[in-house]
């Protein structure tokens, strides 16, 4: 019975960010306004990619990609972390933590391999225009784009299953603003050494072999447009890619410092900051990055 009290409670509790100072009332208000700009910029993007002609190549519907990830990630947090702060009822339900791991944890994975898919059609692109229409065509593209999906489905699965097969005991508060992995794993009575080699693992796979796929294309993209004799082509393509490097460091920098410091080494405060920047920020960055510095988007916008 007491086993059954310690796993089967049915409900965590989420600490939260947010307490009800001055000071804490007007950051609760910028996210709110830095989500409404992320849904509305990210919605914009996919239609402007999907009704204007000109956005009809592959490395726009990558981006198309990413502003849906982008749009359903942050939904994925923020309306949860609103509603407890608002309404004052911090508790979640298992199938609620199962969800947002679930959501989370997939898209945070689809968008790695998707961020590298992007570099690899930029490095063709740039690296071999004329044959850039047979190596990089749609059905190679849907294809690509549909692994980044289905390998992020994957790991979600996987987490979900192996986090919430533990035991938990004592606390069930969440020392974050959503369902998180390492957040959860504090709470377990369980020995966890295993799972958290798998997640280390887990990140080699989704963290740097894509990372490392992205530092060889762009290593011979940056070659190729040294090269070039077009002042023009040199800085289109320049442009094109510091805002998909700008992504990548954003992007790759707070995962890495969230999923590869040891458990010994972890803050509270410094996961929560973390996790907000590329839960919350990162999603309004992502299109205002690509749509300031690209022509293209900004004429289907205009």
């Amino acid at each position: 019975m007491e086993r059954d009290n310690q796993t089967f409670n049915p409900e965590f509790i989420l600490m939260g960010i947010f307490s009800y100072t001055p000071t804490h009332i007007f950051l609760f208000s910028l996210v709110l306004g830095i989500f409404t700009m992320a849904l509305l910029a990210n919605t914009l993007m996919v239609l402007l990619i999907y009704l204007d002609p000109r956005l009809h190549t592959p490395m726009y519907f990558l981006l198309s990609q990413l502003s849906l990830m982008d749009l359903m990630l942050i939904c994925t947090t923020v309306p949860k972390m609103a509603h407890s702060y608002l309404s004052g009822r911090k508790s979640i339900s298992v199938a609620g933590c199962e969800a947002q791991i679930f959501f989370y944890v997939s898209l945070f994975g689809a968008e790695c391999f998707l961020l590298a898919v992007m570099a690899y059609d930029r490095y063709v692109a740039i690296c071999y225009p004329l044959q850039y229409p047979s190596l990089m065509n749609w059905k190679l593209c849907g294809l690509m784009a549909a692994s980044t999906w289905i390998l992020g489905a994957f790991d979600g699965i996987v987490d979900v299953a192996a986090t919430l097969s533990f035991s938990y005991c004592g606390s069930r508060e969440i020392a974050q603003f959503f369902c998180d992995v390492p957040a959860l794993l504090h709470l377990s009575c369980t020995d966890t050494s295993t799972f958290e080699t798998l997640i280390f693992i887990c990140c080699v796979v989704m963290l740097l072999l894509p990372l490392s796929l992205i530092i060889v294309s762009y290593t011979r993209v940056i070659i190729s447009v040294i090269r070039m004799s077009s002042g023009e082509g040199r800085h289109k393509a320049f442009t094109t890619c510091t805002s998909h490097l700008i992504v990548v460091g954003m992007y790759y920098g707070a995962a890495m410092f969230i999923y590869m410091r040891p458990t010994s080494n972890r803050s509270a405060t410094q996961d929560k900051t973390v996790s907000a920047f590329y839960t919350i920020l990162t999603p309004m960055l992502n299109p205002l990055i690509y749509s300031l510095r690209n022509k293209d988007v900004a004429k289907a916008f205009k």
